[in-house]
């Protein structure tokens, strides 16, 4: 009987078992190691972590202690899986395909894509088309709205390969696309960000957790590339 229940124990956690294969940390759930904030070489003040979790504190984001917090490496065709959730009224984003010369580019938004993290009901972006949680931002509105109540943990997926684009917010497919083609490019022009040359162009670059001056919480940060 003993041995009967440890075989449905493990059956039970296989498929878990088998969906994370291939993932690494990207965030050890004790320090920022492999993080910096964008144009620097350190990291801000503000971001903390707290039990297995990276906190946003704009209380603490003063004298240039916050920024958007940046991976080391950079990431071309990737699946990356992770948990956020925000205080009422917020916003943050997962930017991706980030060039960082921050001599040229002064933020991560003027050339990475941005899966748009958000208090729908509470913050004013909430009213605009595109820019909801789960959207790619001012670019292609979500499919659905799976998002959770303020303060519960959402599970983001965002899987890039050989230009197809998919994002997923808590088990559900918003979003899909293919980046690069015309369409694309066409999409661009007819956003907000149409006149900025270098957006949406890279084809491999790195990821950033945004600070957009609201409380955020991230976790289980992982990536397959």
């Amino acid at each position: 009987m003993k041995k009967i229940i440890v075989l449905i124990v493990m059956l039970s956690f296989a498929p878990t078992i088998q969906a994370q294969k291939g993932f690494k940390p990207l965030f050890d759930g004790k320090t920022t190691k492999g993080w910096h904030t964008y144009g620097k070489n350190t990291v801000g003040a503000a971001w903390k972590v707290e039990d297995g979790v990276l906190h946003f504190d704009p209380e603490a984001a003063k004298n240039g202690e916050g920024g958007d917090l940046v991976t080391n490496a950079e990431f071309e065709n990737f699946h990356l899986k992770l948990d956020w959730k925000v205080a009422p009224n917020a916003n943050s984003g997962i930017i991706f395909y980030i060039n960082e010369d921050a001599k040229k580019y002064k933020n991560t938004y003027e050339t990475g894509l941005e899966m748009q993290v958000l208090d729908n009901d509470g913050h004013p972006d909430g009213k605009i088309t595109k820019h909801r949680a789960g959207d790619l931002y001012d670019l292609i509105q979500s499919k659905s709205e799976p998002v959770k109540q303020v303060g519960e943990w959402n599970t983001a997926e965002i899987i890039s390969k050989k230009g197809k684009l998919t994002l997923i917010l808590n088990g559900v497919v918003v979003v899909e696309t293919v980046l690069w083609d015309a369409d694309f490019k066409n999409r661009i022009a007819e956003s907000k960000f149409a006149n900025w040359p270098g957006f949406g162009t890279f084809k491999k670059g790195k990821i950033a957790l945004q600070d957009h001056g609201n409380a955020v919480w991230y976790r289980n940060i992982r990536i397959k590339e």
